[in-house]
């Protein structure tokens, strides 16, 4: 028999791993193709889930798109276009090229910051200067 607190961690690993899922857009479209994304539990059980966005749950994600996913979910007639599995492809197309950008964009925003924290290199005064 489970103690409270296996349940509780149970339930959070098994909460953790499936939004985690939603992150995938063919996921997304097997759960449409299926019908539970016009089951009113899965609808009320998706609206749930959004604690997830919280900071102190957030942290967690290691898929942190899926939050994003989760905020769509909420709306009827994203649901409704999950079915067909051109709108999924997009969906993975987009993500590929928003992760291909933000890494482009990371790389350069840390060269950026690597060559601002390097010390400036001033030349020294020459010890026969005069002030003036």
């Amino acid at each position: 028999m489970e103690t409270a607190d296996e349940q509780a961690r149970n339930r959070f690993q098994s909460e953790l791993e499936f939004v985690q899922c939603l992150a995938n857009p063919y996921y997304l479209n097997f759960l449409a193709q299926r019908g539970y994304l016009r089951e009113r539990p899965f609808i009320n059980y998706l609206k749930y889930l959004l604690y997830w966005k919280e900071p102190e749950y957030s942290k967690f994600l290691k898929y942190p798109h899926c939050l994003h996913m989760l905020e769509l979910l909420q709306y009827e007639h994203f649901r409704k276009e999950l079915v067909n599995a051109q709108c999924a492809k997009f969906i993975d197309e987009q993500q590929l090229l928003h992760w291909q950008h933000y890494s482009r964009k990371r790389t350069r925003l840390q060269q950026a910051l690597a060559e601002q924290q390097q010390p400036q290199q001033q030349p020294q005064p020459h010890g026969n200067a005069t002030a003036k």
